[in-house]
């Protein structure tokens, strides 16, 4: 049967080898990709991204080849991404404990949970794409982590690059406040790899934020807690972790290989890899 992935991409820009590495593993496999942003409006490639002669200030290089860099800019442009799911109106937002008639809303939004569940039953994987963008919409955002929240629970594969994988971090249960990933091996943006200067955003191009607001490796040690790790793999080209039931990249050099292996997961079964 033909396999059915979610892809949540961030308002504020996607780092473009971060999507185009999986979903072209996903095309190649004939998998229905399905497309959600914040509010549905069309997300878009990071201008560097989509630029061969940029170079990365921490690597000194640059991290997008001529090809991918076509490849970005012609599924940036090619209409696919025009018309996502708005999260905003499927996944639901728990009630303020001001709000008046707080005891029905929050049995609303427990049932609105439940429908949420059960629509996503069609769907076998989820992939939060990276890049700066993220940090702005996505990592706290709530119904990100009700998805999330719900894949987990239903034991299929959740996957995320770069700062997307800030997101697992901050899905927690509701009662003891615990990450999901606790006890979980990760991967994610090291700090040696993160920007002093420059950290910006699609649609604010007079915006800079300098460095990220927080280190995302430091964030991933402490939401992995003593029983987990979290997993640099700094001076290595390449990391990608499986730990059942996440797919975790590290950057944009691992984009591909994240592709592979949530393929390898949702088809052949595999429970851990890089550790």
């Amino acid at each position: 049967m033909t396999k059915r992935v979610l892809v949540i991409l961030s308002e504020f820009g996607y780092w473009g080898e971060e999507l185009v590495g999986p979903l072209s593993a996903f095309d190649e496999r004939g998998y229905d990709v399905v497309f959600a942003t914040p509010t549905g409006k069309q997300p878009h490639a990071l201008p560097p991204s989509m630029d061969p002669d940029y170079v990365d200030p921490p690597l000194g290089r640059s991290v997008t080849t001529p090809e991918v860099a076509k490849l970005t800019r012609d599924l940036d442009e090619s209409g696919r991404l025009a018309n996502p799911l708005n999260l905003s109106a499927w996944a639901p937002e728990r009630p303020y404990t001001s709000s008046p008639d707080y005891l029905r809303r929050l049995e609303s939004y427990h049932r609105a949970v439940a429908k949420l569940e059960a629509e996503l039953v069609p769907y076998d994987a989820v992939l939060i794409v990276g890049g700066s963008g993220p940090i702005v919409d996505l990592a706290n955002n709530e119904r990100v982590h009700e998805i999330v929240l719900a894949f987990v629970r239903a034991g299929k594969p959740v996957a995320a690059e770069c700062y997307g994988v800030a997101c697992l971090a901050f899905a927690r249960d509701w009662e003891d406040r615990k990450s999901i990933i606790w006890g979980k091996r990760v991967t994610g943006h090291c700090k040696e790899y993160d920007y002093k200067d420059g950290t910006g955003f699609f649609g604010v191009p007079d915006f800079n934020m300098g460095p990220p607001p927080y280190p995302l490796e430091y964030i991933l040690r402490d939401a992995t807690g003593p029983q987990g790790r979290y997993i640099g793999n700094f001076g290595r080209e390449t990391s990608v972790i499986v730990d059942f039931p996440f797919v975790t990249g590290r950057s944009t050099p691992d984009s591909f290989l994240t592709g592979q292996k949530i393929v390898e997961v949702l088809e052949g079964g595999l429970r851990r890899f890089g550790w």
